[in-house]
């Protein structure tokens, strides 16, 4: 259970960053909204990635809005995306061969079941 919980919060993580990096302006509804959960959930992310230096706050200049914040990665931050990027996309390929597998071993069993029912009488 807690390996689970590691990757999907490690999910979080990469999708969260990814998008910082895409656009660092977004509001934490936004990222919310975008990642999948709750506004609390982003919060409590963006603490954690700024406790770890990967994040930094900068004002956002155009906002009318001085509360509003511009979430930059840093250089660690940067690597740390790198990082997680390969191994979501190895965990995502892993997955996606087992799905695969799984699809063409029931494609299989539909053939054979159909080979085996009995044929019309004319």
């Amino acid at each position: 259970m807690a390996g689970q919980r590691s990757k999907a919060q490690e999910d979080v993580r990469f999708r969260v960053l990814r998008l910082l990096q895409e656009n660092p302006e977004m509001s934490q509804r936004d990222i919310a909204s975008s990642v999948g959960i709750s506004v609390g959930g982003v919060h409590y992310c963006l603490n954690a990635l700024i406790d770890k230096g990967m994040v930094k706050l900068g004002n956002f200049s155009a906002a009318q809005d001085k509360r509003r914040y511009a979430y930059i990665l840093t250089p660690k931050g940067l690597s740390e995306k790198a990082a997680l990027t390969s191994r979501f996309l190895k965990r995502k390929m892993e997955e996606y061969e087992a799905l695969k597998e799984e699809i063409d071993a029931l494609q299989s069993e539909m053939e054979l079941g159909a080979d085996m029912a009995p044929r019309p009488r004319k």
